[in-house]
């Protein structure tokens, strides 16, 4: 039981508001919307779908597979013997890798989210928070089931992960908890579940990632409606702190791990493999992370545009990221404007309709 339970201190002070008045409009909206956009993770999902995991990831191999595969073919290579069956059982470790760090972001997700219930100050941002802790609680729950029912054992969460939520879990300012979550790692998410939706065929997968990305469109449109009006109250000094976590969570944040613990699993040292993946990506012109980082990316940045922040203290924000090559994605859609196109659950529900 030990093992399993982790705890943290949160230093947050709890806020409880007399002031019901609706006078946040655009947060009225979102919260109706959340309520009618609700789904059952039980009749929503047919669990009774048959999910071949070797077909599942050999018929549109990730690039790390890809990466994986290559390695096989270099002179010396520890994986030099590896068949078929081997990048198959690989592919499944790390879609189970993946799929493991989902649904350990979501709890993460979940506390923040119930975090945000107890200390924000506006009634209206409590109502749509309450209903973001149920739709995290919902995404935890399927990961888990899919992952045993259909995979199996599922990896631990990974350090990356663990450090950035727990520092939003353990921070004082409240609004810290919304920019992390709801700013950054909601965008990873939607990042990372379109990446996978649009290489599996597998129809339970496709479904669960297509109404998990619609809910996750509408906390991040959440987090820009309230951090807007937050920010625009704030000094230049405080948006400054503001900036440099933004920075923290882009330029400076070390890469993704490299996953040792799937390596572990397949009985390959990770030391010894890790220069023939790099040779490997090099030798087919391939990185790994490429497609996620732009999909990722192309939120973060308009959204952030909108929360005020690039252009704070003369710009700081902007010529920071101006210098990384990430202001291209500056004016593409924002998730506060264009978060209805995810609604895969109202579209389902209208084509059901007739």
């Amino acid at each position: 039981m030990d093992e399993s339970i982790r705890l943290i201190t949160d230093n947050s002070p709890r806020i409880m508001t007399w002031n019901y008045d609706r006078d946040r409009g655009q947060l009225v909206t979102l919260y109706n919307k959340a309520m009618a956009s609700q789904w059952n993770s039980v009749t929503d999902l047919d669990w009774a779908t048959d999910v071949d995991p070797d077909k599942l990831v050999m018929t549109n191999p990730s690039p790390v597979q890809r990466i994986v595969e290559a390695a096989t073919k270099l002179p010396g290579s520890p994986i030099g013997s590896w068949g078929e069956k081997e990048l198959a059982a690989a592919g499944i470790e790390f879609l189970k890798a993946s799929l493991s760090q989902f649904m350990h972001g979501e709890q993460g997700a979940m506390l923040t989210a119930a975090k945000i219930v107890e200390t924000v100050p506006w009634i209206d941002a409590k109502y749509y928070a309450s209903t973001q802790t149920m739709d995290e609680a919902r995404h935890t729950e399927v990961f888990a089931k899919y992952l045993h029912e259909k995979l199996g054992e599922a990896y631990p969460m990974n350090p990356f992960l663990d450090a950035q939520i727990m520092a939003l879990l353990e921070d004082s300012r409240w609004d810290i908890a919304y920019l992390g979550m709801q700013i950054v790692i909601e965008s990873l998410a939607l990042a990372a579940f379109g990446d996978m939706l649009r290489r599996t065929d597998e129809p339970l997968l496709k479904k669960l990632l297509r109404y998990v990305m619609a809910d996750e469109a509408r906390h991040v449109a959440f987090g820009i409606i309230s951090l807007a009006e937050y920010y625009e109250q704030l000094s230049e000094a405080e948006l400054k702190d503001r900036q440099e976590f933004m920075i923290d969570n882009t330029l400076r944040s070390r890469s993704r791990s490299t996953t040792p613990e799937v390596w572990e699993r397949l009985g390959v040292d990770v030391d010894v493999i890790v220069p023939y993946l790099i040779e490997a990506a090099h030798t087919i012109d391939l990185h790994p992370q490429a497609a996620f980082q732009r999909g990722f990316f192309s939120k973060l940045v308009p959204n952030t545009r909108k929360l005020g922040l690039l252009d704070a203290n003369k710009g700081y924000l902007r010529e920071k990221w101006g210098e990384a090559g990430l202001l291209e994605f500056e004016f593409a859609d924002d998730t506060a404007s264009d978060y209805e196109q995810y609604d895969a659950v109202a579209q389902d529900r209208a084509v059901e309709a007739g």
